[in-house]
């Protein structure tokens, strides 16, 4: 059982983690055609991001919710 307070943190993690990946990755897109090492670096840690909080919603939807 998981404290209701944890899946709400869990959750707000979550959605942090996939809205700021895929605003860095996008940044880094952008940032391609003026420092291509940059924008490499930007896309791919934004990737990253956006990919762990995906993941993060399948193991929150393991997660049972108790008191």
């Amino acid at each position: 059982m998981t404290a209701p307070q944890t899946l709400q943190r869990m959750h707000q993690l979550i959605w942090a983690l996939i809205y700021g990946g895929l605003l860095t990755l996008v940044l880094g897109i952008a940032t391609a055609p003026a420092d291509e090492p940059l924008g490499w670096a930007l896309g791919l840690t934004g990737g990253v991001l956006a990919a762990v909080g995906v993941v993060l919603i399948g193991v929150r939807s393991r997660m049972q919710p108790g008191a």
